[in-house]
């Protein structure tokens, strides 16, 4: 793999590679604290939490093994040149590592806090079975002939379908009800930052070794940020413009639970 040309830019990468870990990570606290002060999930849909946890379980997977893997990076060189510099940095692992726990973790207060009448739609049941055994005949397919570089690049596909996929039903709920109760704004304010950040490091990495490969070899890095940020100022203009006299009424969550206990007297 090459090596770094100009100091100050290697360390604006590292600079901007950390920030992004320490945003991106950070950002998945607000909605747990969130959850475990209110004892309760309603706001937070549980599609786009399921389908999270399943795209960062795969983009931890590419990242892991075009990182520590000599096959994988062997691969990679013969297809963009052995003098590219490897695109998945040590903070992407890092990140990719905190997210499936944190991802995991926040499917567990689904399990244990109110619910209201939510529940997991058919569709990303659906989504998320096929996505698996789609994955599942992939790696039967590279096994024979150790095409690992095929699959984790079908793998990286799948979590930017999935990181797209993922924000939509969200989205479509804050519209449906009106408001943004129950969804975090700090998890989305940090979200935003962290793509910026790991958008712009790509950029550092390029501008270094005076390619654009790095980019169009881990396209899928760039289009998670890309896509992230475009979601989260959606998120934003919901939050601050839109809905944001939602609290003046009362509570969804409280609506809710009237309901609920409505439908039981009767």
């Amino acid at each position: 793999m090459a090596s770094w040309h100009s100091v100050p830019i290697h360390v604006a990468y590292e600079v901007l590679g950390w920030s992004a870990f320490v945003s991106w990570s950070i950002s998945f606290y607000p909605q747990v604290i969130l959850n475990f002060r209110r004892k309760s999930v309603v706001g937070l849909n549980f599609d786009y939490a399921v389908l999270n946890l399943v795209k960062q379980i795969f983009y931890l997977i590419y990242n892991c093994s075009l990182y520590f893997s000599p096959a994988v990076k062997k691969q990679y060189g013969n297809k963009f040149g052995h003098k590219q510099m490897n695109p998945v940095a040590l903070n992407d692992i890092a990140f990719s590592v905190h997210a499936v726990l944190l991802s995991a973790f926040t499917l567990y207060q689904i399990a244990i806090y109110d619910r209201g009448n939510q529940k997991l739609s058919k569709m990303a049941a659906g989504l998320t079975v096929i996505v698996v055994l789609t994955s599942a005949v992939c790696v039967c397919i590279a096994f024979p002939h150790h095409h690992w570089l095929w699959l984790i690049s079908i793998f990286n596909v799948i979590q930017v379908a999935l990181t797209i996929i993922k924000y939509i039903p969200q989205a479509v709920m804050n519209f449906m009800r009106k408001s943004t109760e129950g969804w975090s704004i700090g998890l989305v304010l940090l979200d935003f930052f962290g793509g910026v950040a790991n958008f712009l490091q790509m950029i550092m990495q390029s501008i270094d070794q005076g390619s654009w490969k790095n980019i169009y070899g881990n396209i899928g890095k760039l289009l998670v940020a890309v896509v992230s940020i475009l979601f989260d100022i959606i998120f934003i203009c919901q939050h601050y413009c839109l809905y944001r006299h939602s609290k003046d009424n009362k509570s969804t969550d409280q609506q809710l639970s009237e309901n609920a206990s409505n439908h039981e007297e009767v």
